[in-house]
């Protein structure tokens, strides 16, 4: 309990740092004469370098333990901030991103394989990634106003800095804080050998095909949260960063929302699942149609529906992840929300002209939603009771 507690402390302001860029990332590449279509390759690039980390991260984590790439990716990306603070063109700020986003692909795995390796119980399990998830919500409330405010107070090289240092500061905390082997998968050798019956093979190797299909979830849903991270930004306008960095933290206070919402757990995660795509993608077309309609009231919604999604959805993976897999499952995952990151941003930028991105993504979610696989009864990963989160 106490790593537990040191754990959500140290994510608690990594978050708030990461979480704080979002709404003045886009103003900072227009001052630097970035225009749409470069900021959505900007903010894609930062995803596809993580595609390299999230590879790496899988097999290593499960050999080596969390604690080292934890703080590898904190203190490096802190690093990244420092330089960051000193952009002077365009470009300099597309390779800053694209070498942060390499930096960060070790963090969530680790952190996530970290917490999941605390206990064997899949119930207290679920309670400590429910504490990660709420821990990153409450973080991504306060964080995009607040980096606004900063960059009012202290510009963007202040901000910059500011926010770099307490990466490090992170970093640092981490180092003392985490223990030295945690999060590591159990060696082969020493694992217990656990015999299952021949018959259960056979449904395991038919739920294989189902099990692969869930990875089409979060790459979609990642689609959808880069549309929204690029056009919202942009439909605010360069001097629009107070107001973005409100509506994100409305959007957070409806996962918070949600998130708070316990008996939910005691719905099955395929349903939530379901229900909270629906939900999302519904929100994305009132976002597109509908303008009349106050943003910030479609943003809670939509935060909300994002509360229900990733605690169901984490599970899902974490029963994936099961015989020393875990950190290689979470990769998996990963990659799949990093391609789906690049993706989104990408392909809003090129077809902003002709199409609303919010439409991109309602589009995205209701295809996610007819690939949906499914209940399986058979399989043992179908569906796990439990609260879990997202990763960031």
């Amino acid at each position: 309990m106490k790593t537990a507690l040191w754990l959500y402390l140290f994510l608690f302001l990594a978050f708030f740092d990461l979480h704080a860029q979002y709404p003045i990332l886009t103003p900072f590449a227009m001052s630097l004469g970035a225009g749409p279509a470069f900021i959505g390759w900007m903010m894609g690039m930062y995803s596809l370098t993580h595609l390299p980390g999230n590879l790496l991260a899988g097999v290593l984590v499960d050999r080596n333990g969390s604690r080292r790439y934890i703080v590898f990716s904190l203190t490096v990306a802190g690093v990244i901030l420092l330089l960051q603070a000193h952009a002077q063109l365009p470009w300099h700020l597309l390779l800053l991103r694209a070498a942060s986003g390499f930096a960060l692909a070790f963090l969530s795995p680790a952190c996530m394989t970290l917490l999941a390796s605390l206990s064997s119980n899949p119930a207290v399990q679920g309670k400590y990634m429910s504490g990660h998830g709420i821990i990153h919500t409450l973080a991504s409330v306060v964080s995009p106003a607040a980096g606004a405010y900063i960059v009012h107070q202290a510009g963007y090289s202040g901000t910059f800095s500011t926010l770099g240092w307490l990466l490090i500061a992170t970093g640092v905390m981490a180092f003392f804080s985490v223990p030295k082997h945690a999060g590591s998968a159990l060696p082969a050798a020493d694992a217990p050998a656990v015999p299952e019956p021949q018959a259960a093979a056979k449904p395991l190797r038919e739920s294989l095909p189902f099990t692969k299909r869930y990875y089409l979830l979060p790459f979609f849903v990642s689609c959808s949260q880069g549309v929204l991270f690029f056009e919202l930004p942009l439909s605010q306008g360069k001097d629009g960063m107070v107001s973005t960095g409100i509506l994100l933290s409305l959007l957070s206070l409806g996962a918070l929302l949600t998130l708070s919402l316990l008996f939910l757990n005691r719905l099955s995660p395929g349903i939530r699942i379901a229900a909270a795509v629906l939900g999302m993608a519904l929100c994305f077309f009132t976002l597109a149609a509908f303008r009349s309609i106050p943003a910030g009231a479609v943003l809670f919604v939509l935060g909300a529906a994002k509360g229900v999604l990733f605690p169901a959805m984490a599970s899902l993976f974490i029963s994936l992840g099961s015989g020393g897999r875990m950190g290689r499952t979470f990769s998996l995952q990963s990659i799949a929300m990093s391609l789906g990151a690049f993706a989104g941003p990408v392909v809003a930028g090129q077809l902003r002209d002709s199409i609303s991105p919010y439409f991109i993504a309602f589009l995205l979610l209701m295809t996610a939603l007819l690939l949906l696989p499914p209940k399986d009864p058979q399989s043992r990963t179908a569906y796990l009771p439990g609260w879990n989160s997202p990763a960031a």
